[in-house]
C-alpha cells in the first residue's frame, strides 16, 4: 500500500491548493497560536475550499493541549483532528466523541520507552516525532531505528512520521520504517507557512517511487 503524505504547516489559499493538486492525502492545518505556521480560525473555511477545488486531499487540524470549543469552531472544515501537546487518551477519547473526527495524537520520540504503550492511545494514527520546543515543524530527525521498533511492536497501529524530512530523506524513511503516512513542514517551504511548489513536488514524487 502506498504511503499517504500529509503536508503542514499550510497558510495560504495559492499553497492549500498547489499542495492538493500536486497530490497529497492529507493538508494540515496549525491552529496552534504560538507555530510560526499559525491559521486563525477564520481562515480555516477559505483554506479548506481552495484545497478541495483542486485535488482530494484531507484536511488535519493541529491543536496544542486546546480547549474543546476551540476545535468545535472549526471542526466543520476538517477531515481529522492532530493533538501535538500534553493531551491524555482520556481527552483524545473525548475529542473524537464530541467532533466526530479521527483523531490522531503526536508523540516525541527521543527513548525507546516512548514507543512502548502505543496502544494506550484511543486515536486513529499515532504521529512519531523529534521532541522540540515548538511542536514539531522544526526540520529535526529522529532516530528513525526508534519508528521501525514501533512498527514491529504494533503492526496493526496507524504510524505518521514526522521530524526532519525533505525530497531527499523521505525515501530513506520510508524504507527504514515503512509508515502508513509522512508528514513535512519545514523541509518543503520557501519560509515559515509559505510552501515551495518544486520541493512539494519533489516530495511527492520521492514518496510514491519509493512506495510502488
Amino acid at each position: 500500500m502506498s504511503t499517504r503524505i500529509k503536508i503542514c504547516g499550510v497558510t495560504q489559499a495559492d499553497d492549500a491548493a498547489r499542495v492538493a493538486a500536486a497530490g497529497a492525502d492529507f493538508i494540515g492545518l496549525n491552529f496552534w497560536p504560538k507555530s510560526r505556521r499559525h491559521v486563525a480560525p477564520e481562515r480555516a473555511r477559505m483554506l479548506a475550499a481552495a484545497a478541495r477545488s483542486a485535488g482530494g486531499a484531507k484536511l488535519v487540524g493541529v491543536f496544542v493541549d486546546p480547549e474543546l470549543a476551540d476545535i468545535l469552531a472549526v471542526a466543520g472544515e476538517l477531515d481529522a483532528i492532530q493533538l501535538h501537546g500534553d493531551e491524555s487518551p482520556e481527552a483524545c477519547a473525548r475529542i473524537a466523541r464530541e467532533t466526530g473526527k479521527p483523531v490522531w495524537k503526536a508523540l516525541p520520540v527521543k527513548l525507546a520507552r516512548d514507543v512502548e504503550h502505543l496502544e494506550l492511545w484511543p486515536v486513529e494514527a499515532v504521529l512519531l516525532d523529534a521532541p522540540v520546543p515548538g511542536r514539531g515543524g522544526a526540520g529535526v530527525a529522529f532516530d528513525w531505528e526508534l519508528a521501525r521498533e514501533a512498527r514491529r511492536r504494533h503492526p496493526a497501529r496507524l504510524i505518521v512520521l514526522a521530524g526532519g524530512l525533505t525530497p531527499e530523506t523521505v525515501a530513506g524513511a520510508i524504507a527504514t520504517v515503512d509508515p502508513w503516512a509522512v508528514d513535512v513542514a519545514s523541509g518543503v517551504e520557501a519560509a515559515p507557512g509559505i510552501k515551495d511548489a518544486a520541493k512539494v513536488a519533489a516530495f511527492v514524487a520521492a514518496v510514491r517511487a519509493q512506495s510502488r
